[in-house]
Protein backbone atom coordinates (compact mmCIF):
# COMPACT_ATOMS: atom_id res chain seq x y z
CA UNK A 1 0.00 0.00 0.00
CA UNK A 2 1.15 3.54 -0.72
CA UNK A 3 1.58 5.69 1.93
CA UNK A 4 0.09 9.46 1.59
CA UNK A 5 1.98 12.09 0.42
CA UNK A 6 4.44 14.34 2.73
CA UNK A 7 1.47 17.08 3.23
CA UNK A 8 -1.01 14.59 4.24
CA UNK A 9 -3.09 15.46 6.98
CA UNK A 10 -3.78 12.69 9.45
CA UNK A 11 -6.94 15.04 11.33
CA UNK A 12 -8.36 15.76 7.94
CA UNK A 13 -8.51 12.04 6.77
CA UNK A 14 -9.64 11.14 10.04
CA UNK A 15 -12.14 13.08 9.84
CA UNK A 16 -13.54 12.52 6.43
CA UNK A 17 -15.66 12.95 4.34
CA UNK A 18 -17.46 8.99 3.87
CA UNK A 19 -19.06 7.84 1.52
CA UNK A 20 -22.71 7.13 3.64
CA UNK A 21 -22.60 11.28 3.47
CA UNK A 22 -21.87 13.81 6.18
CA UNK A 23 -23.69 12.22 9.03
CA UNK A 24 -21.09 9.49 8.98
CA UNK A 25 -17.96 12.15 8.60
CA UNK A 26 -15.22 11.04 11.37
CA UNK A 27 -16.98 7.66 11.98
CA UNK A 28 -15.05 4.06 11.74
CA UNK A 29 -15.98 1.08 12.66
CA UNK A 30 -12.97 -1.48 14.40
CA UNK A 31 -12.57 -4.82 14.67
CA UNK A 32 -9.79 -5.64 17.34
CA UNK A 33 -8.85 -9.39 18.06
CA UNK A 34 -7.38 -9.52 21.33
CA UNK A 35 -4.97 -11.97 22.70
CA UNK A 36 -3.71 -13.06 25.94
CA UNK A 37 0.05 -14.51 25.32
CA UNK A 38 0.28 -15.60 28.51
CA UNK A 39 -2.64 -17.55 29.32
CA UNK A 40 -3.28 -18.64 25.73
CA UNK A 41 -6.92 -16.91 25.83
CA UNK A 42 -8.77 -14.74 22.90
CA UNK A 43 -11.11 -12.17 22.72
CA UNK A 44 -12.55 -9.76 20.45
CA UNK A 45 -13.88 -6.26 20.02
CA UNK A 46 -16.07 -4.38 17.71
CA UNK A 47 -17.61 -1.07 17.50
CA UNK A 48 -17.46 2.52 15.63
CA UNK A 49 -15.12 5.11 16.84
CA UNK A 50 -16.15 8.81 16.68
CA UNK A 51 -13.71 11.45 15.87
CA UNK A 52 -15.09 14.80 16.76
CA UNK A 53 -13.30 18.50 16.00
CA UNK A 54 -12.61 20.41 19.34
CA UNK A 55 -12.39 24.41 19.63
CA UNK A 56 -8.54 23.68 19.79
CA UNK A 57 -7.79 22.09 16.63
CA UNK A 58 -7.41 18.77 17.77
CA UNK A 59 -10.15 15.64 18.16
CA UNK A 60 -11.79 13.70 20.46
CA UNK A 61 -12.27 9.85 19.97
CA UNK A 62 -14.56 8.15 21.22
CA UNK A 63 -14.78 4.49 20.68
CA UNK A 64 -17.60 2.42 21.69
CA UNK A 65 -18.63 -1.00 21.15
CA UNK A 66 -18.87 -4.72 22.32
CA UNK A 67 -16.22 -6.70 24.57
CA UNK A 68 -16.08 -10.43 24.39
CA UNK A 69 -13.21 -11.95 26.72
CA UNK A 70 -13.27 -15.44 28.35
CA UNK A 71 -14.31 -13.18 31.77
CA UNK A 72 -16.04 -10.64 30.43
CA UNK A 73 -18.83 -10.35 27.55
CA UNK A 74 -21.11 -6.87 27.19
CA UNK A 75 -20.80 -2.98 26.37
CA UNK A 76 -17.44 -1.46 26.79
CA UNK A 77 -15.73 2.14 26.13
CA UNK A 78 -12.88 4.36 25.86
CA UNK A 79 -11.98 8.18 25.20
CA UNK A 80 -8.99 9.77 24.46
CA UNK A 81 -7.77 13.68 22.80
CA UNK A 82 -6.02 13.87 19.96
CA UNK A 83 -3.76 17.00 19.57
CA UNK A 84 -1.88 19.04 16.70
CA UNK A 85 2.16 17.62 16.59
CA UNK A 86 4.94 18.78 15.26
CA UNK A 87 4.19 18.09 11.84
CA UNK A 88 0.93 17.67 9.86
CA UNK A 89 1.04 13.91 9.46
CA UNK A 90 0.22 13.19 13.13
CA UNK A 91 -1.50 14.16 16.16
CA UNK A 92 0.12 13.11 19.79
CA UNK A 93 -2.65 11.16 21.71
CA UNK A 94 -3.75 12.17 25.24
CA UNK A 95 -5.85 10.08 27.61
CA UNK A 96 -8.96 12.11 29.17
CA UNK A 97 -7.40 13.81 32.21
CA UNK A 98 -4.30 15.56 29.62
CA UNK A 99 -1.63 12.78 30.73
CA UNK A 100 0.06 12.31 27.65
CA UNK A 101 -0.12 8.48 25.66
CA UNK A 102 1.54 8.30 22.48
CA UNK A 103 2.10 9.87 19.11
CA UNK A 104 -0.01 8.88 16.14
CA UNK A 105 1.23 8.73 12.46
CA UNK A 106 1.66 6.29 9.57
CA UNK A 107 4.87 7.86 8.02
CA UNK A 108 7.42 5.05 8.70
CA UNK A 109 9.67 7.36 10.17
CA UNK A 110 6.64 8.06 12.83
CA UNK A 111 4.37 5.31 12.95
CA UNK A 112 6.25 3.56 16.03
CA UNK A 113 5.89 4.47 19.68
CA UNK A 114 5.59 3.51 23.01
CA UNK A 115 4.12 4.14 26.62
CA UNK A 116 5.18 2.94 29.94
CA UNK A 117 2.89 2.05 31.90
CA UNK A 118 3.79 0.30 35.46
CA UNK A 119 5.28 -2.06 35.04
CA UNK A 120 4.48 -3.15 31.72
CA UNK A 121 5.63 -1.24 28.24
CA UNK A 122 3.05 -0.89 25.62
CA UNK A 123 4.39 -0.66 21.81
CA UNK A 124 2.25 0.96 18.88
CA UNK A 125 2.38 0.44 15.32
CA UNK A 126 0.06 2.25 12.74
CA UNK A 127 -0.40 1.12 9.22
CA UNK A 128 -2.09 2.90 6.65
CA UNK A 129 -4.66 0.46 4.40
CA UNK A 130 -5.74 3.24 1.97
CA UNK A 131 -8.09 6.09 2.27
CA UNK A 132 -10.47 4.79 4.09
CA UNK A 133 -9.05 1.82 6.23
CA UNK A 134 -6.07 1.89 8.83
CA UNK A 135 -4.76 -0.44 11.53
CA UNK A 136 -2.90 -0.75 14.20
CA UNK A 137 -1.23 -2.95 16.58
CA UNK A 138 -0.52 -2.99 20.09
CA UNK A 139 2.26 -5.28 21.55
CA UNK A 140 1.99 -5.21 25.74
CA UNK A 141 5.01 -6.83 27.40
CA UNK A 142 6.02 -6.96 31.04
CA UNK A 143 5.63 -8.84 34.46
CA UNK A 144 1.74 -8.21 34.76
CA UNK A 145 0.79 -8.66 31.03
CA UNK A 146 1.36 -10.07 27.57
CA UNK A 147 -1.10 -8.88 24.98
CA UNK A 148 -1.17 -8.47 21.57
CA UNK A 149 -4.01 -6.00 20.44
CA UNK A 150 -4.56 -6.01 16.73
CA UNK A 151 -7.70 -3.62 15.03
CA UNK A 152 -8.64 -2.79 12.10
CA UNK A 153 -10.87 0.14 11.52
CA UNK A 154 -13.08 1.24 8.22
CA UNK A 155 -14.55 4.62 7.49
CA UNK A 156 -18.12 4.03 7.71
CA UNK A 157 -19.76 3.66 4.32
CA UNK A 158 -16.89 2.47 2.70
CA UNK A 159 -16.01 -0.61 0.79
CA UNK A 160 -12.67 -0.80 1.93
Amino acid sequence: MNLPAPEFSLRAYLLGPSPAGPAAAGKWSVERQLLDRAAGTRGTFSGVVHFVPTDDGGLALREEGTMRWPTFAGPAFREYLLQPADRMDALDVFFEDGRPFHRMSFSPEANLDQHWCDPDTYRVTYRYEGPDAFGYIWDVSGPSKDLLLTSVLLRLGSKA
